[in-house]
């Protein structure tokens, strides 16, 4: 299947050369722009004069374009200057979660948890070489023969990786994973069935009474979007500090200082790492620290905060389940260069994390919560883990999506005591091992 676009009316073998077209005359609009009065102009007036251009070169040369599609050309042409040039369509599609460029004439798009190629063409290599550096320029940074690799965030928000010759053999390679404007609901994730009602309550009170937790899942399997959805129920009256390696979270509380880490300059220097930035948070007087992505030795400062009254802080992490998460973890404690013997670092984890949620997206492109339990202890150096939710797939039906069902094991956590003790209500019966149904 390839996604249909409204980037143009031309048959999609004719895209090449419309693109080619363009290209040409985007060139000979750069030409003749007046660069010295057109750093005068406010930015209003300026992009008027750029349209104004674009439609008289467009009109003096002998095209054997339709006035519709003179028109799509001057829009185009005004997107390589302002916007995301051939891709303008699929940034503007809210259901498209992430575009990949695999050289000039290959782009395929993520819809719905699913890869599909789409129509979408760029001139030639240079085209999409000039794209990247465009984009890459727009956000501060720099690609070339020298640094051939780049990861940043756009304007938007959205996140940029781009890999060009030398180390991209078939050309250049652009992946943008889209930032959401629209936050996704744990109200939104029971509708689509992501989670169960009850697992939803259960993470909502886990959040108010102050556990710390730890999201584990592979890549794009809604970590993040997780994260933003506990944190909504975080207490106004909180000092929250976010550390994240590209800013994604997007929290409502008044009192957040959000921290990005910064990557080296050319020359490799100025490099301000999460560790660094979890050190500092430690000295800002944090309620909660809110670590967007556990990726290297900075867990280990994460657990110390877990452990020495950082109540309620939170992370991710890449797994394929949750023991595999916790493994991890350990790993990344001997990252951090500190040498710890296996059985204290896992009493030390043991220690700092209460709550596992473990995300999956499954081979239908669905995203679920597979499992939700609660890290009791360590005792002869193998973790006390307890599922209190899970979701047990039993096929699939004929249109490819999943089928299981979520369940409540029975297991009654400990943390209900903390729960209860601060008077947060759940449903009496929400522990009770059963099927899970209904709606929030």
């Amino acid at each position: 299947m390839i996604a249909e676009l409204p980037a143009s009316r031309l048959p999609v073998d004719a895209r090449q050369s419309f693109q080619e077209l363009k290209t040409r005359l985007h060139r000979q609009l750069v030409d003749a722009i007046d660069l010295s009065k057109a750093g005068e102009l406010p930015e209003d007036q300026l992009r008027n004069q750029l349209q104004s251009l674009a439609s008289h070169i467009c009109s003096i040369q002998q095209l054997n374009l339709s006035t519709t599609d003179r028109e799509i050309m001057v829009q185009e042409i005004m997107n390589e200057i302002y916007g995301f040039g051939p891709l303008q369509a699929l940034m503007d599609d809210p259901e498209i979660s992430d575009v990949l460029v695999n050289g000039s004439q290959n782009v395929y798009i993520e819809r719905s948890g699913l890869l599909m190629p789409t129509d979408v063409r760029f001139a030639n290599d240079q085209h999409l070489l000039e794209f990247i550096q465009r984009l890459v320029g727009r956000a501060g940074r720099r690609i070339d023969e020298v640094s051939p690799m780049v990861d940043c965030k756009l304007p938007d928000g959205s996140r940029l990786n781009a890999v060009i010759p030398p180390l991209a053999l078939r050309g250049p390679t652009l992946s943008i994973r889209r930032f959401k404007t629209k936050a996704f609901l744990f109200e939104d994730m029971v509708r689509i069935g992501s989670l169960a009602p009850q697992m939803a309550d259960f993470l909502k009170a886990c959040v108010k009474a102050r556990m710390n937790i730890l999201i584990s899942g592979g890549t794009g399997a809604g970590k993040t979007t997780m994260l933003n959805n506990m944190s909504r129920f975080i207490s106004h009256t909180e000092r929250i500090i976010t550390i994240e390696q590209t800013a994604e979270l997007q929290l409502q509380q008044p009192d957040v200082v959000a921290l990005e880490m910064r990557p080296a300059n050319v020359e490799g220097k100025g490099q301000v790492d999460q560790r660094d930035l979890l050190r500092n948070s430690l000295r800002m007087r944090p309620d909660r620290i809110i670590v967007g992505e556990a990726r290297g030795g900075e867990v280990f400062e994460l657990l110390q905060a877990m452990n020495t009254g950082h109540d309620g802080s939170m992370s991710t992490v890449h797994a394929n389940d949750t023991r595999e998460a916790l493994s991890r973890v350990e790993v990344m404690i001997a990252l951090s260069g500190i040498d710890l013997p296996v059985a204290v670092s896992r009493q030390y984890i043991a220690s700092a994390v209460q709550i596992l949620v473990h995300i999956a997206r499954l081979g239908s492109g669905e995203r679920k919560v597979t499992r939700v339990s609660e890290l009791t202890g360590c005792e002869d150096g193998v973790y006390q883990l307890e599922d209190v939710f899970v979701y047990r797939q039993t096929g699939g039906d004929l249109q490819g999506k999943s089928q299981g069902t979520f369940y409540s094991t029975g297991y009654v956590p400990m943390a209900l005591q903390r729960i209860e003790s601060l008077g947060i209500p759940l449903a009496a019966d929400l522990f009770t091992p059963r099927e899970l149904r209904g709606n929030l």
